[in-house]
């Protein structure tokens, strides 16, 4: 099966569940930004939950099947639509041959994840086939680009596609989407966060005001980091000796407004922390418009360990 680009859209990439192992050569993790809607878009065609697939970003890509096919969209609601008839996100659905499936604007959340039967078909770089455009790794042609038009997308296993799971995802699944209330309908969303070693540097009233204010997402935001604005946080320590940067680093520089580092961050920073997301954190957080009103909350490893095995659990079952 083969899937042609007919509009690529602003930013559509390959991804999957990123690049592991390999920091200490000065290369960053890449992947999904929400590794969770990814993992349910597998789910749905009965994939290994990092499978490589289509992250859209804001919309504006349109795809046009060659031939019949399965395929599954789960994640932001980017006004999807099958030869202009709307397409929910949260189902597994078959794209006919000579069918175009387009992406609008984004209604609720920021970033839609298309999964084909086995994955994306692409040859692996260092032990996956993200795109990190940054570092021009990955994607279809090995450099890390963008999908443009023309290319074509191919499945990883045309056997793969009869998933026994159901066409949609139960609710019980659903409540799990970081979409589900990623600053939607002016909800405010709550990000965990586990405690690092720097925040003995940060006055009693800054810590207080970290997780008692309200954030807002700044315009600056990309796939390397997002920025959040509120009153400045004051930290005794102005600098440090770099050293690794984890996913979900909540880095706060001398001006005192803090950036949270995601997929394609550096490898090394000396900033000091606050501490850093959980990985459901980091993908609530990857569905939230700028402007949208964020919390950080204080969680210890412990409970943000269960949590994350909570939810690697549920594509199991």
């Amino acid at each position: 099966m083969t899937l042609r680009v007919e509009r690529a859209g602003p930013l559509a990439l390959v991804v999957d569940g990123g690049r592991r192992g390999v920091r200490h050569l000065g290369v960053t993790q890449g992947g999904a930004m929400d590794w969770i809607s990814l993992g349910w878009a597998n789910w749905l065609l009965g994939n290994a939950p990092d499978a490589a697939g289509i992250e859209v970003m804001v919309g504006g890509l349109s795809l046009v099947a060659e031939t019949d096919t399965s395929l599954a969209l789960a994640g932001a609601e980017l006004a999807a639509t099958i030869d202009g008839a709307p397409l929910a996100t949260g189902q597994r659905f078959t794209l006919k041959a000579g069918q175009t499936l387009a992406f609008g604007g984004p209604q609720v959340g920021l970033r839609a994840y298309l999964a084909m039967p086995g994955g994306v078909l692409a040859d692996p770089v260092m032990g996956s086939v993200t795109s990190t455009v940054r570092e021009s790794l990955g994607g279809l042609d090995g450099q890390g680009r963008t999908l443009q038009v023309a290319d074509r997308l191919e499945e990883a296993d045309r056997q793969a596609g009869q998933a026994s799971s159901p066409g949609q995802l139960p609710e019980d699944a659903r409540s799990t989407l970081p979409v589900s209330d990623a600053a939607a309908g002016g909800t405010m969303a709550r990000l965990d966060l586990v405690p690092g070693a720097q925040i003995h540097a940060f006055s009693g009233t800054s810590l207080f005001r970290a997780f008692e204010q309200q954030w807002q997402v700044d315009q600056r935001a990309d796939r390397m980091g997002i920025r959040l604005t509120g009153t400045p946080l004051d930290c005794a320590m102005s600098g440090m000796v770099s050293e690794g940067i984890p996913l979900g680093a909540v880095q706060v520089p001398p001006d005192g407004q803090p950036i949270i580092l995601m997929n394609d961050r550096q490898t090394i920073g000396g900033y000091p922390r606050l501490g850093a997301l959980t990985p459901q954190s980091c993908a609530r957080l990857a569905q939230c418009m700028p402007g949208a009103a964020v919390r950080l909350a204080p969680m210890s490893p412990e409970r943000a360990r269960h949590e994350y095995l909570q939810q690697l659990a549920l594509w199991t079952m």
